[in-house]
Parts: structure tokens; C-alpha cells; sequence
């Protein structure tokens, strides 16, 4: 689910939708390859969300269209909130409502360009007295999060405040069901994953309103995650009840290290080493370890403590191409394979060539 935000974001500046979802909330999954007939766990998207920032820092992560006639100029596509259909709850046993966050899509000199700032987040935590002992959370992350702009039609409310809403609405539409919540991103998107994980389970977002008792258990699932917060933040985290968090990482990436001073790690880690699969090239770079498709193949060939490489899961090789060249060319499979035909460009009745790359939803 997370792969899906990369695979319907419009990062072409030339479209007026740059910076948007390519795909509508009804054809997402179907379009980007998750919803198949083989595939048992069916979900349906209900919420599309967006995000702002109020850092400057945070500029060179948002896409922004050259286009005088751009869908917006402050705002970018964030991600997706979903629900399990009733044949889904049926696969997974429970109605799951799944939170999906959207990563960065520039290269990696996004990390140098950060400043790793701690700062407080009293909308997360509440106003404390903490006498020194207060958690901080990093400055991008939380602005990313909790920024809204009143000349954005889509950030008239910060993107936690969307997606708290539509989780407050699922979890009392679904209050007489078993449910959970599924939180998941890379990346960027993995940070403020984590951040929204704990948000839900502080505020109580995962129990009814009239319900005090019935909170469902929240978990997330991040891959190659920078650092959210300091050693105090850590503490908080592990005195939450129902809040589990699996932070995946591959050996050799380097974002999950940054920031390098003043961040504690929390949840349990999983690391995976993609160098040790047999399908892909050697000895790959910076982007390649970071990639997240070569993270979910990392994940299903992972021998774990005894070390190895072989694949568990039933996942096509093919799919590690989809943005990058990382599989060896003896499997034949084209570099970045995954785009819209002739990059959305459509041939009119009269000959001429509009870029029509975007089906239109919430705008």
C-alpha cells in the first residue's frame, strides 16, 4: 500500500497536476496493480489527503507544477485512507482501516538539505510540565503533519487533521465490528507514519467515542524511516497501550541513520539486506538501497538471523524495475518501467497532442 502513493504521484512539473494523484479514490488500487482477482484482501479507499508546510526546509520535498494554471501551488497529494471491503474483512479476520503515507520523490540530497531540528508538538502530546523531560519531534516531520494554509482549498486543515477525521469516522461506523488500524510509509512517509501512529493512540482515534474500552490495536509498518524524536519521545511511545510499530531497514541505507544526534529509535526493527539477493545488480548506490521496492524484495527473501537471501513470498522480481534499474539484465526486464502511456499525452480529433494525466476527483 505504501508503493501505491509512488505509483499514482504526478511528479511531472509540466502538468498543471503536478504534485497530485494521478489516479481517483475509486480506480487507486485497481490502477496501480494491488487490487487483483487473486488477491484476497480488498480494500476500499475512502479518503484522499493532503499536505502543506509551513518550514521552508520542507520546499524542496513538495512538487510544485510550472503551470500558470496549477491545481495548487501550496498543497501536494499526501497519501490514502482505506477500509477493508467485506470480502477483505473476511481474508484478514477483522475490518482493518489502513493509513498510507507518501514518501519523497526527489533524489537523496533531501537529507543533507534537512535541519534537524527537535521541536515540541503539544497537539500530539498536550501541554506538559515536564521539567526538562519533554518529547521533541523533528521539525520537517511535524510540519509536514500538522501545517495548514488558508489560501490552500486543500489545506484549509493540516493533513493530521484530515486523516484524524476520517479515522473518527470509520471507527464509529465500523464500532460493533472487530477493527484495527494499519499505518504504513517510507521514507518521509514512514516518519510521519510514526508520528500519526501515536497521534491516534494518544488522542484516542482507535476507541468510540461512547465506547471508552474498545480501543483496536494500531500498528505500523515503515520502511527505511529517518529518525522522529528525541529520547523523551522514545519514553512516550512505550507507555502507549495497543501501539505496535515494525520499522523495517536495509543494511546499507543510509537514511534510517539520519538524524545522527538527538533522536532515539522506537518500535522493533527488522533489517533486511538487499545485497544479499541474487536478482539484483551489485553493489547497487545510495538510491538503490533506499528504494522502496527493493526494500518489499528485501522483506520477502529475508532468511532473518541465519542470513541468505530466498524468496518466501510469492512477489514478481519484475516490480523491483519499476522506477529504477536494479534487477540484472539477464531477467529482461526494462528500467523503469512504470509510466502512463506516451507520459499522458492524448492525441485530439484534429491531430494535436494534449497532456491529459490526471482523472479528475476531489478537484
Amino acid at each position: 500500500m505504501a508503493q501505491a502513493t509512488y505509483d499514482t504521484f504526478i511528479s511531472e512539473k509540466a502538468s498543471k497536476y503536478a504534485g497530485a494523484s494521478r489516479y481517483s479514490k475509486k480506480d487507486l488500487l485497481s490502477k496501480v496493480g494491488i487490487e487483483y482477482k487473486a488477491n484476497p484482501y480488498k480494500y476500499r479507499v475512502t479518503k484522499y489527503f493532503y499536505a502543506t508546510s509551513s518550514s521552508l526546509v520542507l520546499d524542496s520535498l513538495l512538487v510544485v507544477s510550472l503551470s500558470r494554471e496549477a491545481w495548487s501551488k501550496e498543497s501536494n497529494w499526501m497519501g490514502f485512507v482505506a477500509v477493508a471491503t467485506d470480502e477483505g474483512k473476511l481474508a484478514l479476520g477483522r475490518r482493518d482501516i489502513l493509513i498510507s503515507w507518501r514518501g519523497t520523490i526527489q533524489n537523496l540530497e533531501w537529507v543533507n538539505d534537512l535541519q534537524f531540528e527537535l521541536v515540541s508538538a503539544p497537539e500530539i502530546f498536550g501541554e506538559r510540565n515536564t521539567d526538562g523531560d519533554e518529547p521533541k519531534v523533528h521539525l520537517g516531520w511535524r510540519s509536514i503533519y500538522t501545517s495548514d494554509d488558508p489560501k490552500s482549498p486543500f489545506n484549509k486543515t493540516s493533513a493530521r487533521h484530515q486523516v484524524l477525521d476520517e479515522v473518527r469516522r470509520l471507527v464509529e461506523e465500523y464500532k460493533n465490528e472487530e477493527t484495527s488500524i494499519t499505518i504504513t510509509g517510507h521514507s518521509m512517509g514512514a516518519a510521519v507514519s510514526t508520528l500519526n501512529a501515536v497521534d491516534i493512540v494518544a488522542q484516542g482515534y482507535n476507541k468510540p467515542k461512547d465506547m471508552p474500552n474498545k480501543a483496536c490495536p494500531v500498528t505500523a509498518f515503515v520502511f527505511a524511516s529517518p529518525r522522529v524524536g528525541n529520547g523523551s519521545f522514545q519514553k512516550f511511545f512505550s507507555s502507549l497501550q495497543n501501539l505496535r510499530i515494525l520499522r523495517v531497514r536495509n543494511a546499507r541505507d543510509v537514511v534510517p541513520l539520519y538524524p545522527l544526534i538527538g533522536y532515539s529509535e522506537v518500535g522493533e526493527e527488522l533489517v533486511i539486506d538487499t545485497q544479499e539477493s541474487s536478482y539484483l545488480k551489485k553493489p547497487g548506490n545510495l538510491s538503490s538501497w533506499h528504494t522502496l521496492e527493493g526494500y518489499l524484495h528485501g522483506v520477502a527473501g529475508t532468511q532473518g538471523s541465519k542470513g541468505g537471501f530466498k524468496l518466501e513470498v510469492d512477489r514478481d522480481i519484475a516490480l523491483v524495475n519499476k522506477h529504477m534499474n536494479v534487477l540484472k539484465d539477464e531477467y529482461c526486464v526494462p528500467e523503469s518501467w512504470w509510466c502512463e502511456r506516451n507520459k499522458g499525452m492524448v492525441q485530439k480529433e484534429d491531430g494535436s497532442w494534449l497532456l491529459m494525466d490526471h482523472e479528475h476527483d476531489d478537484f
